[in-house]
């Protein structure tokens, strides 16, 4: 959710920390990284938020540690600790809610890549199965390998392209052995990964995220019964 008025969200932060601090709760010193998390909670604590709902999975995954990365901030350990319990991933949100079943068709095979920062992360691999599989016309074929990683990893496919190259391959191996015709993710780094492959492959085959899919089934509806958008 982005809240409206006042301070507005900017980046998560994790770019900007040093790579050798991003896994732990160094000693509270100005940097960048840090600046741009305490900007983000007061953009958030503005509002009274049940929750802040984020549809990509490293951005989520990293507003989740804002409370163990400012733990030694005794100014904002609290606020931090706060703001990340309301952090939640759409997946997992949608996954708590009892969907509208009024959705168009959507007739098409289906595998699912699982984004690291979504599984490994947050432990979050059941909930987007699950609102695929809501979908009517739609048929989710798993693929071998879906919780290993794409190679995209953040910067990972800039800074290690040879490695890189060679996870993507293996993965769009597992992926299109499927037969699919659209290859679903929860998270951009992740979708621009998989299109650079299957561009390079002269693939037809599309990638979406699984909002999109669920967007598109709901349209799909609307435009077949006639109903107006909201």
């Amino acid at each position: 959710m982005c809240p409206s008025g006042g301070r507005v969200p900017v980046c998560r932060g994790t770019p900007s920390r040093p790579r050798r601090a991003r896994r732990t709760a160094a000693p509270a010193r100005p940097t960048r990284g840090r600046a741009l998390m305490k900007r983000n909670i007061e953009a958030f604590e503005q509002q009274e938020l049940d929750a802040v709902i984020v549809n990509a999975a490293g951005c989520g995954a990293a507003l989740k540690e804002y409370g163990h990365l400012l733990a030694r901030d005794p100014a904002w350990a609290e606020r931090a600790r706060r703001f990340s319990e309301r952090v939640q991933d759409v997946t997992a949100f949608l996954g708590t809610l009892e969907l509208d079943p009024r959705m168009g068709t959507l007739d098409a095979v289906v595998t699912y890549q699982e984004p690291c920062h979504l599984v490994h992360a947050q432990r979050i691999s059941e909930e987007p199965r699950r609102l695929l599989r809501a979908i009517p016309g739609l048929r989710l074929v798993e693929m071998e390998e879906s919780a290993v990683c794409c190679g995209s990893a953040g910067i990972y496919n800039i800074t290690e392209p040879e490695r890189s190259g060679q996870l993507l391959d293996r993965k769009l191996a597992h992926a299109l052995a499927t037969q699919p015709d659209v290859i679903a993710s929860a998270n951009p780094g992740c979708i621009l990964q998989l299109q650079s492959g299957l561009r390079a492959r002269d693939s037809a085959v599309r990638v979406a995220h699984i909002v999109d899919l669920l967007d598109e089934a709901y349209r799909g509806f609307r435009c077949y019964s006639g109903e107006q958008e909201d």
